[in-house]
């Protein structure tokens, strides 16, 4: 048995402010305060906000550009071109991860720099402060292929196991589980967003009643949940595929061309 709540008054982040302070501030002010297992989603919007990764709406395709390490999928609609991309965190998203929603006018977000350094600062931070063993999650919110909506993902963590690799151990049948790793990081990163909520200004959750996950604040982060490219059956989006095949058609068709002429 677990529970999910939402932080209250947390107030509008600004570039520079000490965010495990004011996070701190705001548990500690709360009836429930944070205890040993505790752990807490956190909105990468407040994050990114707090190191000051906010530009001008009017770069935001130059930023998406060059927050993009490969182009996925393209598909124009009225008044511009959705972009689905690898960014430079191994993420696969619209935009980059650029966002502007939930910012001050005139301005967009990036994502932060390193979404698990981030985590883990604030693990330290809050663990010290509570005298409490926590774990941190950072989230956004990603679409998923062939699913219609969106969810909040794990794009950050420390203090917590990610994943929970049941492999080795029987289902309740008594069968062996082989493939069993369920991505805990991403499912409480979807829990929490029910109760924190896209436009009441409660951008941080606390779960508490898994504190088998809590783990060292050291330990791997929600990079590993990005799969290994030599793994991933999907990778290639419907841009880069259309590429592949044209290239190898012309390769094919010079081949058979020089044998002719041969």
């Amino acid at each position: 048995m677990y529970s999910v709540w939402a932080v209250e008054g947390i107030p509008e982040i600004t570039s520079g402010d000490d965010l495990a302070r004011i996070i701190g501030d705001a548990v500690g002010a709360s009836a429930t305060g944070l205890v040993d297992g505790d752990i807490l989603s956190i909105t990468s919007k407040i994050v990114s906000k707090a190191e000051g990764r906010a530009i001008a709406a009017s770069d935001r395709e130059d930023a998406i550009t060059r927050e993009t390490v490969r182009v996925i999928a393209t598909r124009a609609y009225p008044g511009g071109v959705t972009r689905i991309v690898e960014n430079r965190l191994g993420l696969v998203l619209a935009a980059a991860g650029v966002d502007s929603s939930n910012t001050p006018d005139g301005t967009v977000l990036l994502l932060p720099v390193d979404p698990d350094a981030s985590a883990r600062a604030l693990c330290l931070e809050l663990r010290a402060r509570f005298g409490a063993r926590i774990g941190v999650i950072i989230t956004d919110t990603l679409g998923r292929a062939w699913r219609e909506g969106q969810t909040d993902v794990a794009i950050g963590a420390a203090g917590m196991r990610v994943i929970d690799d049941l492999r080795g151990t029987t289902d309740a049948g008594g069968r062996a589980l082989t493939v069993t790793i369920p991505a805990v990081a991403d499912e409480i990163a979807g829990a929490t967003d029910l109760v924190k909520g896209k436009s009441e200004g409660r951008p941080v959750a606390v779960v508490r009643g898994l504190g088998h996950l809590v783990s060292s604040p050291d330990g791997p982060g929600a990079r590993t949940l990005v799969r290994p490219a030599a793994q991933d059956m999907f990778r290639q989006g419907s841009d880069e595929a259309y590429a592949a095949g044209f290239a190898a058609g012309r390769a094919a068709r010079d081949a058979a061309g020089d044998g002719r002429s041969s």
